[in-house]
């Protein structure tokens, strides 16, 4: 586990840029994900880096890594689980290794297949190669886009790296990106491809991209989530289903315990990452090394359900009760998000990740089960929404009409609001993102996106099925594709590698999640259950107490905090003069949204997040280079 960085500019760009100190730096601003060892390739205008964080290898694995004629070069972010069947079959095809490296397989992979070989790998991984022959690279991300890469072409080239900060470090102007920003208050992230700056995008989750010295960009698509099924498979019986996913679960589960340093898992006490540790214990001759954060809140400490998880299997479990520096750590994720990001649960992944870290540097997470199985309860409301789908065009604007006259406290589950819309698709993102309703009464006209859900549809067309699918389908697949790329494995890798621990995610195995994608919706959610199927595939393993516990996210006591530590900070930030004049938000109702938050009336800490989490992101762009940014 690593970051990599760097830029090819055949295009002649000045002499200043195209310098070892250039890479050195673009490097040197992601050092912690990679504390352990650095590494560069300088060939011409092409210049490739990386950091390192040993896991496999760990003598002779520094990168870059070449070929044996040194007319191929790769560096690599992430981990390739089966890269030793890989290796066997490469050398015989008459490939010769120099490691024992999951990264040399890709380059010797390369050699063989060029760009159609990525499809061979599993893991998790973002990978830049140069073929000096050919003099083109190629940038390459994995399916679920749980590594990130970055890049920018501008008319000297293209730039590279893992984090955006290693574009700033390279020199580059990053102006910001007014349609990006807007899609923030609609996600509370900014989904793929877009990045809060003009020029600068996400290379999308199963892509990959070719540069070459003429200028040219190819692109292509190697793999996409298949549609989530409405109805089994022929010959298909929940029992083989059941028996099928326990098997698949355990080998992934299995293949990312592959580590020569110490290695343990996340347990928050839920059935994932319950089910992950069961499977972990069940295949390791030693006990499993677990981890768990508790807070002295009762409604946020699931501390007790991971400890019976932990006694169970007789894991050598750590856990600590926390009372954190609030004000410290929000100060902490600008600095790692590098753009707005307002999933306030990056808090606790943060401080459950450094805690691990102290002791392994590598943990097993139960990331991505509840988007392939449908295990949130939005799931359930999309559902029964559907019922609404036949309401005639004329009694969907009389309901939105007295939506729109309920009080704003109404509008975080406004279900008027949402039998109202007119299609699937805006009412799932009516239901589980930010109320249209909410953002109209906040923000700006500016800074509101256009009201018509063909618009999101144009603007993250590879996120959503055709027209047809039906409405927990397009839930199902959103969730599994958007969100999970966007928000969820962004807080999962920027909270980790700031702590300089690596985090596999075994539910997001492609082969897994290809077979998730076969089971029907019904299987899935049953006597409103969300996750049955795989609950039941794997229930005798789990206490009973777990399994029937209400579901609970990985949250802190954000409420209590802007009553107390953060609100100073919260004041300071979005009642600020300088917050005003960026004519974002409407000032009288912000502070509007305050004052009843601190007296108890309404809880509004999502809004107001999302807006400190904005004016923090502003502050520091300004600190860096002085541009005054607008929407304007």
């Amino acid at each position: 586990m690593c970051g990599i960085a760097g830029y090819f500019l055949p295009n002649g760009a000045p002499e200043a840029v195209v310098r070892s100190e250039t890479v050195r730096r673009m490097c040197d601003a992601i050092r912690h994900r990679g504390p352990d060892d650095a590494g560069y390739h300088i060939d011409g205008a092409l210049a490739i880096g990386m950091r390192r964080l040993s896991i496999i290898d760990l003598s002779t694995g520094h990168q870059p890594i070449s070929n044996e004629d040194g007319s191929v070069w790769i560096v690599f972010n992430g981990e390739i689980y089966e890269y030793r069947e890989l290796r066997e079959w490469l050398i015989g095809r008459g490939h010769s290794f120099r490691t024992q490296t999951d990264t040399e397989c890709i380059l010797h992979l390369y050699e063989e297949l060029g760009a159609e070989g990525i499809s061979r790998l599993r893991g998790m991984f973002a990978f830049c190669i140069w073929d000096a022959k050919r003099r083109k690279i190629l940038l390459a991300r994995d399916r679920f886009g749980k590594k990130p890469l970055y890049y920018s072409v501008r008319p000297e080239g293209i730039w590279f790296g893992s984090e955006l900060k290693c574009l700033r470090a390279a020199g580059l102007r990053l102006n910001p990106d007014r349609e990006a920003l807007r899609l923030y208050f609609q996600f509370t992230f900014i989904p793929d491809p877009f990045t809060a700056f003009e020029g600068v995008h996400k290379l999308a989750p199963g892509t990959w991209l070719e540069y070459d010295d003429r200028g040219e960009i190819r692109t292509g698509r190697y793999w996409r989530l298949p549609a989530p099924a409405e109805t089994p498979q022929s010959g298909m019986t929940p029992e083989a289903a059941m028996a099928h996913i326990r098997e698949s679960f355990d080998e992934a589960v299995r293949i990312r315990m592959i580590a020569d340093v110490p290695l343990g898992a996340f347990l928050s006490g839920g059935i994932d990452s319950s089910s992950v540790v069961a499977s972990m214990a069940l295949q390791s001759k030693q006990p499993v090394k677990t981890f768990s954060i508790g807070f002295e809140e009762a409604a946020y400490n699931e501390l007790p359900y991971a400890a019976m998880v932990a006694k169970k299997y007789r894991t050598e479990h750590h856990e600590i009760i926390v009372k954190p520096d609030s004000v410290a750590l929000v100060g902490k994720l600008v600095e790692h998000f590098d753009e707005p990001f307002a999933d306030s649960s990056a808090i606790p992944t943060y401080i459950v990740s450094e805690f691990a870290a102290r002791h392994v540097k590598v943990a097993l997470s139960g990331d991505g089960g509840d988007e392939l199985f449908a295990g949130y309860e939005s799931f359930e409301l999309v559902r029964n929404l559907r019922r609404w789908n036949r309401m005639p065009q004329a009694a969907r604007r009389v309901v939105a009409g007295i939506a729109a006259a309920l009080p704003y406290s109404a509008y975080g589950k406004n279900y008027l609001y949402m039998i109202s819309r007119p299609d699937p698709v805006s009412r799932y993102l009516e239901s589980n993102f930010a109320p249209t309703l909410m953002r109209r009464r906040m923000l700006e006209p500016e800074w509101r996106l256009p009201s018509d859900p063909r618009w999101i549809r144009s603007q993250l067309a590879d996120c959503f099925l055709p027209n047809g699918a039906s409405d927990l389908s397009q839930a199902l697949y959103f969730e599994a594709t958007a969100k999970l790329s966007g928000d969820m494995l962004v807080k999962v890798d920027r909270m980790s590698m700031a702590a300089s621990l690596e985090v596999r995610c075994p539910m997001l195995d492609h082969e897994l999640a290809a077979l998730a994608s076969t089971i029907p919706h019904d299987w899935k959610m049953r006597n409103g259950r969300g996750k049955d199927i795989f609950i039941r595939a794997i229930e005798d393993r789990l206490p009973a107490e777990l399994l029937n516990r209400p579901k609970m996210g990985f949250a802190v006591p954000l409420a209590d905090w802007f009553r107390g530590p953060l609100r100073p900070m919260l004041r300071d930030s979005i009642e600020s003069g300088r917050f005003r004049s960026r004519d974002v938000a409407s000032s009288a109702f912000v502070r509007n949204m305050i004052q009843e938050h601190e007296s108890g009336r309404r809880n509004n800490t999502t809004w107001l997040w999302s807006l400190l989490m904005l004016e923090l992101w502003f502050e520091r762009q300004e600190s860096f280079d002085s541009v005054a940014i607008s929407c304007n």
